[in-house]
């Protein structure tokens, strides 16, 4: 500090360029401050509590697949707005600030690409795109996804990050309910593999269909995991709700996941799943 003193007697002006903003951040879950870089390094997974930061789809993909295999199918199709939707903004200008935001056409990006040599059909949600929100397009692209899946036999993987079906698009976002489960029926009698991973948060119509419906059920440390939430359940049935109530440790205890899986053992864990399911990795080409 001896540049600040100098500064003060009329000596060196201070350097320029010495900031720590942008250098440290904050857990949500733990609440201590935390080095970026420390944090990046980690897969973006507190390193004093472990407890997972939230991650992009992009950034999410990166960590799973292979890397530069993915293909990306579907990205032509775009949300409109077929009810004219308006509460304190409109519908269209809702979809235009989540795109400029995120990058993306909508809350999920699927595609084809391996995962230790496997071939997978992929498909992962985007949080920071109106809350994961599953409406119309979502609804099309999974189902897609799932087709093509049962079409070309190869296992399905969908990661979650969703706050449930999407208000502005009312009975046809819920009717995406419907329509991917039913999809999933068709892909299960094809007796291909089907697994899901659960981040935080996964809730509402997500949650109660195509997430719950994995051959394997794989969750992130304490991801927020359920249809409604605990405040609005805890009003509801006027009951103290027991403590770590829909965390994916709660879950797990109880069986409605089947592991939880530290982010940085995903991508391997995944890979030892498709060894098991599938006889050998594919080698012809994704097309």
């Amino acid at each position: 500090m001896a540049w600040w003193f100098k500064h003060k007697e009329g000596g060196e002006k201070p350097r320029k360029g010495l900031t720590t903003e942008g250098l440290w951040v904050k857990c949500e879950a733990c609440k201590e401050i935390v080095y970026k870089a420390e944090l990046e390094r980690n897969a973006r997974v507190c390193p004093k509590c472990r407890a997972p930061f939230r991650i992009s789809a992009r950034e999410r993909l990166t960590m799973l697949v292979d890397e530069g295999s993915f293909e990306e199918r579907d990205a032509g199709l775009r949300p409109l707005d077929p009810l004219g939707f308006k509460d304190t903004k409109r519908y269209r200008e809702r979809l235009r600030g989540a795109k400029e935001k995120t990058g993306l056409e909508e809350a999920v990006i699927s595609g084809v690409a391996r995962i230790g040599g496997y071939v997978v059909v992929i498909a992962v949600f985007e949080f920071g795109f109106l809350g994961g929100s599953m409406a119309s397009v979502v609804g099309e692209r999974l189902t897609r996804a799932i087709e093509l899946s049962a079409r070309k036999r190869w296992p399905l993987i969908i990661v979650a990050a969703s706050g449930g079906a999407r208000m502005q698009e009312g009975i046809l976002s819920l009717m995406q309910m419907a329509k991917t489960s039913a999809a999933l029926g068709r892909l299960a009698e094809e007796r291909v593999p089907y697994i899901t991973v659960l981040t935080d948060p996964t809730t509402g119509g997500v949650t109660a269909s195509f997430a719950s419906l994995g051959d394997v059920i794989l969750a992130e440390p304490r991801a927020l995991i359920g249809f409604a939430g605990p405040r609005v359940i805890a009003e509801t049935i006027r009951q103290p709700l027991p403590e770590g109530f829909q965390r994916s440790e709660f879950l797990l205890d109880h069986g409605q996941v089947d592991c939880i899986v530290e982010r940085k053992d995903l991508r391997e864990t995944l890979r030892r799943l498709l060894a098991f399911f599938v006889e050998g990795p594919e080698l012809p080409s994704l097309a």
